[in-house]
């Protein structure tokens, strides 16, 4: 392990936590309160919950284990420790674990530790049922450490244990990362890692964009070897829009995803060798489900890219080999790229919207496709100097930040946008 990037690191995040813990965990808006640090975390502790319907159903939850990596002051451990019979939570920061400790400490079985070494060697093999994490190795500046990280959650998982946890899918812009804009890591090398490592991959969602989830199981070693396909084939049974209950896609887009439900999918099916294929042409598997009471699997795909409109066959396959019965669906032109506004907020207190106190602005804009176009100004002021990125290839959607000419002072404002010889509109901004 790189002492120096850990003691980085430390540092960084304990002057983070004594400046404003709750604003640097739960990036949003400064000197949150406690009832809104905690709400900030509700969307995702429903989303862990319904994860871990993947550990099966147990008759005594307090019989499980779950570890946090990068718990920060306990905002995901206090709400998560309902689920367990004990948790654990590590972080770098002395500081951060601290306020995490004086958080938990009415709560018995949670337990939060400082990481020294940013890894998880207090930890026996095999003792979590669960191990998660968010918003964390986005702000580690060290590949080395986030794969090992990902080893060592492996190694203290039960077998049939489930790590969900989120990665920095972008593609690399930077010769050298800190420990705020940490490295990334492409959706191939986390594909990679769970079939040397005998983890079974059943959801990789956000595929190259800065919030890439991955779900995965570990499997004894040798496991995808034996990992065939069922003696009954499997049969589509229903298949709609990813994003609705319609029965149509257009074969581009945000919306050009699918949602199949497969009747006899095998129980060890995983995304590095389950294959859907639409009009013939491979589609990417980026979910798959438990199994729901009526014994279907949910499985989304992302279309291939322009397929052909009409009526489709959907076909399964197992390792390069056709299997199952296939089913279909209609695939409509997609709708026309419309550039679009989709937020502006100030660029640190996102929370405060258009009430702009840090002098800097991010904007999020939806289906440009020629992003060096854009251009602003405020009251006739030119604005120079974007920093302007991809956040999702899908729409696509780009984020532009900018700082405020020196000549715009407190007040009313008026901030005009347009990309190319596209108006975005005007937004009234107030100056703090």
């Amino acid at each position: 392990m790189d002492q120096e990037v850990v003691s980085r690191m430390r540092a960084d995040w304990n002057n983070r936590a004594s400046e404003d813990a709750h604003y640097y965990v739960a990036f949003g808006r400064r000197e949150q309160g406690e009832d809104e640090f905690y709400a900030t975390g509700n969307d995702l502790v429903a989303g862990l919950n319904l994860e871990m319907k993947r550990l099966g159903a147990v008759e005594n939850h307090r019989t499980r284990r779950a570890l946090e990596i990068g718990c920060g002051p306990g905002r995901l451990m206090k709400p998560m420790s309902q689920f367990f019979g004990e948790i654990h939570g590590v972080d770098i920061s002395d500081q951060m674990i601290s306020l995490a400790q004086e958080r938990l400490s009415g709560i018995a079985h949670a337990h939060a530790h400082v990481a020294t070494n940013s890894d998880l060697a207090a930890f026996a093999d095999e003792s979590f049922d669960l191990v998660y994490s968010y918003a964390v190795f986005q702000h580690i500046p060290s590949r080395d450490v986030v794969m090992n990280y990902l080893r060592e959650a492996r190694r203290v998982l039960k077998i049939g244990g489930l790590l969900r946890c989120q990665i920095n899918g972008l593609p690399d812009t930077a010769a050298q990362y800190d420990t705020w804009s940490g490295i990334r890591i492409p959706a191939s090398e986390i594909e990679a890692f769970c079939r040397e490592s005998d983890m079974q991959l059943v959801a990789l969602e956000g595929r190259n964009t800065q919030y890439m989830w991955i779900s995965a199981i570990k499997r004894h070693r040798g496991w995808v070897d034996n990992s065939v396909r069922p003696d009954q084939a499997s049969v589509i049974r229903r298949i709609t829009n990813a994003a609705s209950s319609e029965p149509v896609a257009p074969s581009r887009g945000r919306y050009a995803a699918l949602s199949l439900w497969i009747e006899n999918l095998p129980e060890l099916a995983n995304l590095l060798d389950f294959e859907v294929r639409v009009g013939g042409a491979r589609a990417t598997a980026y979910y798959i489900g438990s199994p729901e009471r009526d014994g279907l699997v949910q499985v989304n795909v992302r279309l291939p890219w322009d397929v052909e409109t009409g009526l489709q066959a959907v076909t399964l396959g197992w390792r390069g080999e056709s299997w199952g019965k296939a089913g279909a669906i209609r695939i409509i032109p997609p709708p026309p790229m419309v550039p679009r506004l989709v937020a502006l907020t100030d660029g640190i207190d996102l929370m405060s919207g258009t009430r702009i106190v840090s002098r800097c602005i991010k904007i999020t804009m939806e289906e440009v496709l020629h992003p060096e176009e854009f251009g602003a100004e405020i009251d006739g002021h030119p604005v120079n100097d974007f920093d302007r990125f991809c956040t999702d290839p899908i729409p696509p959607q780009f984020e532009v930040n900018f700082r405020l000419p020196e000549e715009v002072l407190a007040g009313e404002h008026q901030l005009q946008i347009w990309v190319g010889t596209r108006d975005l509109g005007t937004v009234k901004l107030e100056v703090a």
